[in-house]
């Protein structure tokens, strides 16, 4: 693991707590890292080389993006418009990590991530909205995905709400959805039903079409899917189905996808292992437009969700949290279109379970922000936090 350049010459960090020796070396640490290190030896199927030269974060300042006292915020997604506008979704004003209120809502900057507008809810059905996923496509509109959830439902806190809620209103609003905006996100269209959602939504390809890898269910089953959509969002089809290599007994999930410079694309997906050193993100890889694709195998990362961004030098960035000690958000980039991943690079240590699901945009100067959500000290619920970093 390679630490931050914390240079005396940047400006200090908001809220990243300082990297204490306990943080680092506690019992817990190491017992996790022994079992991760035999997950490791264990050949070629789980092992990825690491590339010559290695990469180095150095983080530039820290920032806290939106904080809704009292209020739970989750699951952002953060893009850089054409305009050079930056734009995150996230789900806001909600009770906790389950309930029954959360909202689609947005926040901007006009500055590069120093400042931030208030935010603005642009859905809130009758049911959970989560996992805030955004993009712009060519043509300057905005994509926003979600899915909705009625695990409230079986929460006893919530018993006298989830009676309010009928059957025939769990039927219609349960589901995966996009929506678009074509005036930069000040209206939004109807909802539009897809078969799947990933935590940062879909991308848009070289050719232009859109292209959503994510999970949901076909014919009663539970399946990832890729779907695309040749009109900028409009309507959407699945074309293929992504499976996880038949010698492994484990599911995938919350994926999301790059294009590299060759046209190859990258896919990568969280994934549950009875035990937890084996929680590792899977990859799997399509040669071509997302027709068929490698099965997914493990990769050694370990942490969820993936965020894939392609940098302006045709590098690989990809963006995680960890739930485990040493808990955080971290990185990693690939020099060789995935096939290889460097040294995991530490951008944000933390000392509570619930956080993560960080997402990075490129900056016009090359500089990275990744926003993420997580506990401010001192705060009893999660806010969405940034880190201004570059690569050296």
């Amino acid at each position: 693991m390679v630490r931050p350049d914390w240079s005396r010459e940047l400006p200090p960090p908001s809220f990243a707590a300082p990297l204490s020796t306990r943080y680092w070396d506690d019992e817990e640490t190491d017992a996790f890292s022994e079992a991760y290190a035999e997950v490791e030896k264990e050949g070629s199927r789980l092992t990825f080389a690491e590339p010559d030269g290695g990469d180095r974060a150095q983080v530039l300042s820290t920032h806290v993006i939106c904080r809704q006292p009292g209020r739970y915020i989750g699951w952002p997604t953060i893009v850089r418009r054409a305009n050079d506008e930056l734009v995150v979704a996230f789900s806001g004003d909600r009770d906790s990590h389950v309930c029954p209120f959360g909202k689609m809502q947005l926040v901007r900057s006009q500055d590069g991530g120093k400042s931030w507008s208030k935010e603005r809810t642009i859905l809130n059905g009758p049911l959970d909205d989560r996992d805030s996923g955004l993009i712009e496509t060519t043509k300057g509109t905005l994509v926003a995905s979600w899915f909705t959830s009625i695990s409230f439902t079986t929460d006893d806190d919530y018993t006298e709400h989830a009676a309010t809620v009928s059957e025939q209103t769990r039927e219609k609003e349960s589901g995966h959805w996009v929506h678009r905006s074509t005036d930069g996100g000040d209206t939004w269209g109807e909802k539009i039903a897809v078969c799947s959602s990933a935590p940062h939504g879909p991308i848009q390809l070289a050719d232009g079409r859109l292209l959503y890898v994510g999970n949901g269910t076909l014919d009663g089953e539970p399946v990832v899917v890729a779907e695309e959509s040749a009109d900028d969002g409009q309507t959407w089809s699945v074309i293929s189905r992504i499976l996880v290599d038949e010698t492994i007994e484990s599911g995938i999930g919350e994926p999301h996808l790059v294009e590299c410079a060759s046209g190859r694309l990258v896919a990568m997906f969280r994934t549950r292992w009875p035990s937890i050193e084996r929680r590792l993100l899977f990859q799997s890889e399509s040669e071509d437009g997302g027709h068929t694709w490698t099965p997914a195998r493990p990769t050694t990362i370990f942490g969820y969700p993936p965020h894939l961004k392609r940098l302006a030098d045709d590098r690989l960035l990809l963006t995680y949290g960890k739930r485990i000690v040493p808990q955080g958000e971290f990185a990693r980039v690939s020099r060789d279109e995935g096939r290889t991943w460097g040294e995991e690079l530490l951008l944000s240590p933390d000392y509570s379970m619930d956080l993560g699901y960080p997402a990075s945009t490129q900056l016009a100067d090359g500089t990275i922000y990744t926003v993420f959500y997580g506990i401010l000290p001192g705060d009893e619920k999660t806010s969405l936090q940034g880190i201004h970093w570059r690569l050296r």
